[in-house]
Parts: structure tokens; C-alpha cells; sequence
């Protein structure tokens, strides 16, 4: 790093970058381009959240931080026709409303409508073939390990199915024949927005969380328990900073085989990262393809050990990185990885895709404030509106932060 030296004087670049940053707190400028996202799943984010937010947001003055509403359209869940419904109309509301919107593309953790891709041991359900052991993940070395079930827990421990496996021939194939309909649709909608409503679509936001073993992660001897009652089920969960098994049962043998990173031996760490990174990299090269420009393009990883080499995976050429914060949601400065990840990213924005904060109104405050304090901050996406929306604390944090803005 070097200094700008003019006789005695000594001036570090970070300490002007941090003088300026405090200026803009102080003035409450802050850059045009940042907003504030409430999400929901697709089927929840309808009219009537529209009208919320429009009442959220009508004292807001001119310019500055704006209000929007993310989305989240899993593609692989439910038949093409009804995710090409949602996505319209919900393009349609963001037009009718001025409200602009993130539209985020999961094709991770929910995919039950492809038993095509999934359902390699039942043959009375739809879609069975035992070759299908090689579209899910392995907890050993081998097809003979591929899983039957998972786990999930988001504020309480569920079964879900195995989740894919990245490197999958087919399931990358159906990614992408989902993602060539979808993608051009939003882009279309966007390219023909006029000029004073182009700030609409802040962005197409890809993976969720993207990780192995953390969000469907799997018990040891996992395949056993399908056929017992759920009540049954071990409720230990995960332990995150344990890597790569997460205190659970170590999966991502099927990605890492079909990559050829590895055939055997003990589960690496940095052969996990690079199957995200190769995963989202792709999602983001076939999005950029079909028209979509890197400032318009997030991706979403988590992090839940400090420093995690996870976190690198968030970047590529055709995206803007994109994390979880709730550990430090209070102030993204402080996590360690996310900023070794920022210190060398060349794209024009970052944002916090998934965002929650506990306290009272001045947390809120003061936590919405630093986060956005970067300028190259797109966008803070809080989760979720449903669980916020009857909160006076979160309410009035975010109205009054932007009622103070200018």
C-alpha cells in the first residue's frame, strides 16, 4: 500500500477513504444508487406487499436510498409455466408501483419438481432411475453413498430431499434450460422500461446461500431414518466453524468426483469452495450471455466460521458479490472474509442479499447506517417481510432512516 507523502505530512489512503466515509454519515449523502430490500418467496411477494411497502416509503423524500422488494423464484420447484406467471406479474406490480425489485433465481434448495434429477430409490414415485445417484450428493466416495434425505433448519430443523450435486451434467442442463426463458424475460422487461424508470430492476440475484452440507446437510447414516417417523430424527443440527462436516456427516463427494478434483481421501475444504465458485461462475457467465450486465448481478453466498474460505466463492468476472450477515449485520466491516474478498474485487457494487439485525430501533438504525455506509453497497436485503413487517422496532428503524436521508 503506498501513502501519499507531501513534506511532513503523511496520508494514508485508508484514513481518508475512512475521513470521507464519516463525512458522508455526518452530511447524510449517501450514494443515489443504494436500497433497502424486503424479501419474501414469490408467492408471497403480491399486491398487497406492494402497497405495503408504497406506504412504507411515500414520505421518503426525493432521490437518495430507495425501498424495494426481493423475490425468490426456485425454478426447479414447480412447472416452468407457473415461475414465468410469477416473475410477470411481479415485473408488472414493480411498474405499476415505481417499486424497484430483486428477482433472485433458485435452482439450490428447493428443486421438487424434477424427481427426473432426484428420485434414484423409489421406484412407486415419478421420475425413478438408479442412475439419478449421480444428480445428488454422496457422503463417501462413490454412488453406493449417494443420500436419500436431508436436513434444514431455518429457525426449525425439517426434511428435505438430497440436494444436487453441483457438477452434474444434468443437473447444470436444467439449470440452464430454465435460465434461458427466464433470464431474457426479466432483461427484456428491463431493456424496455423508459429511462426514468430503469432504476426498476436492481438486480438478478444467483445462488442462495450457496454452500455444501450446510443448508440440506445430512446425519450420519441419514439413509436409514427416511423410513422412520420424523420425530425420530436426530435434532443436533450443524456446527459451523466445523469444516467440512459441519459436525454432522461430511457430503460433496459427488461434486468433487465429478470435477475431478478428487477421488479419495480425506474431504477438502478448498475442493468444496471451488465447486461454488465454479457453480456460480457459470450461472453468471450464462446470465451475462443472455444480456444481463455485471453491475445488475449478485451472487449469495454464507459464511459461518470467521474468515471462511467460503466466502471467496461469492466472487467472479460476470457479478457483483453477495453475502449473508447476521453475525455481523451490525457492521459488515467486521467480518474478516467478506472484506479479504472486497479488498480484491474490480466490480462496481457489493450488497448484504440476506440481512437481519436483533436490538431495538437504534440498533436498527445504526446497523442499516454502517452497512450502507459503503457506497459500493447496492443493496441490504433484509429477511424476511413476513417476520418483520408486525415489528415496531424494525418499522421504525427503516422509515425513519429513510425519512432522514436526502
Amino acid at each position: 500500500m503506498k501513502t501519499i507523502r507531501n513534506h511532513s505530512w503523511v496520508i494514508h489512503p485508508i484514513a481518508v477513504i475512512c475521513l470521507l466515509l464519516a463525512l458522508c454519515v455526518e452530511s447524510n449523502v449517501w450514494a443515489a444508487d443504494q436500497s433497502i430490500v424486503v424479501n419474501g418467496s414469490a408467492a408471497d411477494m403480491n399486491r398487497t406487499v406492494f402497497e405495503e411497502i408504497a406506504r412504507l416509503s411515500k414520505d421518503k423524500p426525493p432521490g437518495g436510498i430507495d425501498l424495494g422488494i426481493g423475490a425468490i423464484f426456485s425454478y426447479l420447484h414447480q412447472p416452468r409455466d407457473r415461475t414465468l406467471a410469477q416473475i410477470n406479474g411481479f415485473l408488472a406490480l414493480s411498474e405499476q408501483f415505481n417499486i424497484p425489485v430483486v428477482v433472485q433465481l433458485d435452482g439450490e434448495q428447493w428443486w421438487g419438481n424434477r424427481p427426473d434429477l432426484w428420485n434414484w430409490w423409489d421406484p412407486s414415485r415419478p421420475g425413478y432411475n438408479p442412475d439419478n445417484r449421480n444428480n445428488v450428493e454422496w457422503s463417501g466416495w462413490g454412488p453406493e453413498h449417494a443420500i436419500k434425505i436431508a436436513w434444514r433448519n431455518w429457525g426449525r430443523q425439517i426434511r428435505v430431499l438430497p440436494p444436487p450435486n453441483f457438477m452434474s451434467q444434468r443437473y447444470r442442463e436444467a439449470c440452464h434450460d430454465e435460465m434461458n426463458v427466464l433470464v431474457p424475460l426479466i432483461v427484456k422487461w428491463w431493456q424496455e422500461l423508459p429511462q426514468e424508470k430503469k432504476h426498476l430492476l436492481i438486480g438478478i440475484k444467483l445462488g442462495w446461500e450457496s454452500s455444501i452440507g450446510v443448508n440440506s446437510f445430512y446425519y450420519p447414516n441419514g439413509n436409514a431414518l427416511l423410513d422412520q417417523t420424523e420425530t425420530e430424527d436426530p435434532q443436533t443440527g450443524t456446527k459451523g466453524d466445523q469444516i467440512p462436516a459441519r459436525g454432522v456427516a461430511a457430503i460433496g463427494y459427488a461434486a468433487v468426483t465429478t470435477a475431478e478434483l478428487a477421488k479419495s481421501g480425506e474431504l477438502q475444504e478448498a475442493h468444496l469452495v471451488r465447486i461454488i465458485t465454479m457453480h456460480l461462475a457459470d450461472l453468471c457467465a450464462l446470465s451475462a450471455k443472455l444480456g444481463v450486465p455485471r453491475e445488475k448481478l449478485f451472487t449469495h453466498v454464507a459464511a459461518w466460521k470467521e474468515g471462511e474460505l467460503l466466502n471467496d466463492a461469492a466472487l467472479n468476472p460476470y457479478s457483483c458479490p453477495g453475502w449473508s450477515f447476521y453475525q455481523h449485520a451490525s457492521d459488515p466491516a467486521r467480518d474478516k472474509g467478506v472484506q479479504r474478498v472486497l479488498q480484491k474485487s474490480d466490480a462496481p457494487h457489493w450488497a448484504a442479499v440476506e440481512w437481519l439485525v436483533a436490538g431495538d430501533e437504534q440498533t436498527w438504525r445504526k446497523s442499516i447506517e454502517r452497512t450502507l455506509l459503503d457506497p459500493k453497497c447496492r443493496y441490504l436485503c433484509i429477511y424476511n417481510w413476513s417476520g418483520i413487517k408486525n415489528s415496531p422496532t424494525a418499522i421504525a428503524a427503516i422509515e425513519g432512516f429513510l425519512g432522514s436521508r436526502k
